[in-house]
């Protein structure tokens, strides 16, 4: 394009200052608009209950508002994050392992990946904090807050370690072409076979640690690793062999979790 067709370019027969300004400002607040388009449906439903079925007024009106302002902006700098930074990162870092030839190093930054983003995972952390308090009223483990940490370190992980070999089978995958299909139902065979051995009690928290993981911080670089994987080995599909990854990340928690039970 040249720069006299672009509208963001000042051009003195073209844009003036104030149009100029009005584009500028109206890019730069694209995220807080679609952050806003994303959290709105949330925000109709709450009020419809709550005005509507219930009949109540909001508690706490102005305390919800300034809240949802910084999940709005907090929403909007996160998506921009991802756009600016991880999601480059991931699929350069692939690219770079495969043009350099270093296969093995890349099965060890998936593992140590999976492992890193999933221990900071937000969502993990606090369900297997309440997994633990709720453990120790129901007497599963000892009601002190010593057991209720070993328990919930134990808990985070394991799932850590699922997700790292997850990563690490999928790029695996990814490298040798096989097909996604297989390895799912192989997988969620191996999930039904262990919900036969491992106690009830550890059964919901292993399904619920498996959706959890793939969460805010562990999707993006998981997503960004496949698909600069598979575009950049050649005969790769990124649709086909570039997505899969997350699936993977999801499933072999499960199956962690509910062992960790039958040792534990």
């Amino acid at each position: 394009m040249h720069p006299a067709d672009n509208p963001l370019v000042s051009h003195p027969y073209k844009v003036g200052p104030l149009k100029l300004f009005w584009l500028k400002t109206r890019r730069a607040s694209r995220p807080l608009i679609d952050s806003a388009m994303a959290l709105l449906p949330i925000v109709l439903v709450i009020a419809f209950f709550q005005l509507v079925v219930l009949q109540q007024p909001i508690p706490g009106l102005g305390e919800i508002l300034r809240g949802a302002v910084l999940v709005l902006v907090g929403l909007a700098l996160f998506v921009r994050g991802l756009q600016l930074a991880l999601f480059p990162i991931g699929e350069e870092m692939a690219y770079n392992f495969v043009r350099k030839g270093k296969l093995w190093w890349l099965l060890i930054f998936a593992f140590t990946l999976g492992f890193g983003t999933t221990v900071a995972e937000p969502a993990l952390i606090a369900i297997v904090d309440e997994a633990a308090r709720v453990a120790a009223a129901g007497q599963v483990i000892g009601n002190t807050t010593d057991e209720q940490e070993t328990y919930a370190i134990g808990l985070r992980l394991t799932v850590a370690l699922a997700v790292a070999f997850a990563l690490a089978l999928g790029v695996f995958r990814i490298l040798n072409g096989w097909s996604l299909q297989y390895l799912i139902i192989g997988g969620y065979f191996c999930v039904v076979v262990m919900t036969f051995f491992a106690p009830p009690e550890i059964i919901g928290i292993a399904f619920d640690s498996g959706g959890v993981t793939t969460s805010t911080v562990t999707v993006p670089l998981v997503a960004a690793l496949g698909i600069g994987l598979a575009r950049t080995i050649h005969g790769r599909d990124p649709l086909i062999d570039g997505f899969g990854l997350i699936a993977f990340a999801s499933l072999t928690p499960i199956v962690f979790v509910m062992a960790y039970g039958v040792l534990y």
